[in-house]
């Protein structure tokens, strides 16, 4: 399930917002001002944000500025103004896509849609992790020699890696890992990837005790640095 942030600074249109985009089954998550909105991208990182330029705290195109600073995630703009001058700031500042209020629900769906499509075209088909190519839409795990047995990974392993890898370079959040993989009712439960990572590294780093691939952000969570960190 897709995460959208939705944020706008009037309560009604933030509900309606929530109501029809979790319809659509989205996972929402909603802010009313500009600095709820940046603590909680960078909290739990989503997958697009929904963002209005006019907020109570801090511009929207100032938002967007900080949200494109740390991710790559798709950010469609939202605005009471028809000044095409306005909607151009917030294309400058990292918006992929920009509507003016009102908006018709079913044309923010489709842009949503487009979004993702065009992010989904740039998202790794296959990585490499030490001495083994792992297909991320195939579900395998095979040593990029050619020789030798693919490597058995379980659905929870497999749920972990594939978040990772679909994330370069990027850090991924112990909560949010929790989350995705186990639920919201566990996003405290770090043992289980403590347990999980340690199982994964064992099976594709070449030395477990010292990862070079599957890295730990001591505190935060982890990352996966595609091309090995020096011993």
């Amino acid at each position: 399930m897709r995460r959208l942030l939705v944020v706008d600074g009037e309560p009604q249109m933030l509900r309606a917002l929530d109501v029809n985009l979790t319809a659509r089954q989205y996972a929402v998550a909603t802010a009313h001002d500009g600095t709820s909105a940046l603590w909680l991208a960078s909290r739990t990182p989503p997958d697009a944000v929904i963002v209005s330029l006019e907020l109570p705290d801090i511009e929207g195109v100032d938002v967007i500025t900080g949200l494109r600073a740390g991710t790559p995630m798709p950010i469609i703009a939202l605005s009471e103004r028809t000044d095409p001058a306005h909607m151009v700031e917030a294309l400058d500042a990292g918006a992929d896509d920009c509507l003016t209020k009102p908006i018709s629900m079913d044309e923010l769906a489709a842009r949503l849609r487009a979004v993702f499509r065009r992010s989904d075209q740039y998202q790794p088909r296959t990585a490499d992790v030490g001495d083994y190519t792992v297909d991320l839409s195939g579900y395998t795990v095979v040593p990029r020699s050619g020789h030798g047995a693919p490597v058995h990974l379980t659905p929870t392993e497999w749920r972990l890696l594939v978040t990772l890898l679909r994330h370069p370079d990027r850090l991924v959040t112990g909560h949010q890992l929790l989350r995705d993989i186990w639920g919201p009712d566990h996003d405290q439960n770090t043992n289980y990837l403590r347990i999980h990572m340690s199982a994964l590294r064992h099976k594709l780093e070449p030395d477990p005790s010292h990862p070079r691939y599957l890295i730990t952000e001591p505190g935060l969570g982890y990352r996966f640095q595609p091309e090995g960190r020096a011993a």
